[in-house]
């Protein structure tokens, strides 16, 4: 049986879906060149072809509408990201903010990807010695970076329940509708994984998302370890929907763990120098840092990774800076572009050569 994400969204047409951002720049980074360059069929086809698009009925497929529809919401009500923060520990605390993200998948991933990483971590110095101090992150950006992608991407577009993202004082908590699917079960989870939309996922890994390879649980877990963090709490008993709980960082954890935040980097560090390098430390301890994040990058870009995570993995906040100083000079001996004629393009991923 076709998925929900593959049958005709038989009210809309052509014109509701970005037809230019799918030629401009969606085609050029699913095919080569020379592929898109010999295909003479006209946009209707070309998008049946990769079943955004169904002919028989004249009308995309939902996955279409999706992935790059002007106005989603419109056919599927419940097809938006709805953030609140609560006062106190509970959904009884006052709302302090409240925000709704829609959009076709293509505009609302980046937005989000760019809320959590200005709107939810947050750092903080945690005395190390009398003298030092190193950097510690509530929440690490890339894990919840990727609950939210698996979210929009394992979530059931037919519910009108949002995917919902709700902070607390000490934890978050993701939700989306649908609980496990296929062949997915709660005794086999997260080593057996299914897809409830495998055109919106293949999409989202074409535009370098996610990754397809089933590792997502476990690399949250490892991101939140290695920043300090309890294991993330799945709920998977519920057949209608998939939740996660996420607890910030707290000075227990912290004192089980003295190493988390070290690759976060320090304000003040030695001359032997962190993870992260420190602002006055020898030219020797500069050398030893730069080594190491060196070889962090391109240990982490064993998969396609972007800017924004792998300076959130390597404990950094200014990407300017860090892309400049330590990424660019490890291009061509280290790692690689995945789309080295675009160096800026926000698509951009970064891969181990």
């Amino acid at each position: 049986m076709a998925t929900f994400d593959a049958t005709p969204c038989l009210s809309a047409k052509l014109e509701d879906l970005d037809v230019d951002y799918i030629k401009s720049t969606y085609l050029p980074i699913a095919f080569d060149e020379e592929t898109l360059a010999n295909d003479k069929r006209d946009i209707k086809e070309q998008l049946a072809s990769i079943h955004l698009y169904d002919r028989d009925n004249d009308s995309p497929t939902y996955a279409g509408i999706i992935l790059f529809g002007k106005n989603p919401k419109y056919f599927l009500p419940g097809n938006y990201v709805q953030f609140v923060r609560f006062a106190g520990k509970d959904k009884g605390g006052d709302i302090l903010n409240e925000r709704q993200f829609a959009g076709p998948l293509y505009k609302m991933l980046p937005t989000l990807e760019s809320f959590v990483r200005d709107g939810i971590i947050t750092q903080r110095p945690v005395p190390e010695t009398l003298f030092r101090e190193r950097t510690v992150w509530n929440y690490p950006e890339g894990a919840i970076r990727e609950l939210l992608m698996n979210a929009c991407m394992h979530r059931d577009y037919q519910s009108n329940m949002p995917i919902r993202l709700y902070q607390f004082d000490d934890y978050i908590e993701v939700m989306n509708a649908g609980g496990l699917y296929g062949e997915a079960r709660p005794e086999n989870f997260p080593s057996v994984n299914d897809y409830r939309n495998p055109l919106v996922a293949e999409a989202m890994r074409v535009m370098r998302y996610v990754n397809k390879f089933n590792r997502g649980v476990t690399r949250v877990q490892e991101m939140l370890k290695e920043n300090g963090n309890p294991p993330a709490e799945f709920d998977v008993n519920t057949i209608t929907a998939f939740r996660v709980n996420v607890h910030a960082t707290n000075e227990s954890d912290l004192a089980n763990n003295p190493k988390s935040g070290t690759s976060q980097g320090t304000s003040q560090g030695t001359s032997q120098g962190t993870s992260q390098g420190t602002s006055q430390g020898t030219s020797q301890g500069t050398s030893q840092t730069d080594k190491t994040i060196e070889e962090m990058i391109i240990e982490f870009c064993k998969e396609p990774r972007s800017l924004v995570e792998i300076t959130a993995y390597c404990g950094f906040q200014n990407k300017r800076k860090f892309r400049e100083r330590y990424l660019n000079p490890l291009i061509g001996t280290g790692i690689q572009m995945t789309i080295p004629d675009k160096p800026r393009s926000r698509l951009q991923r970064y891969i181990k050569i």
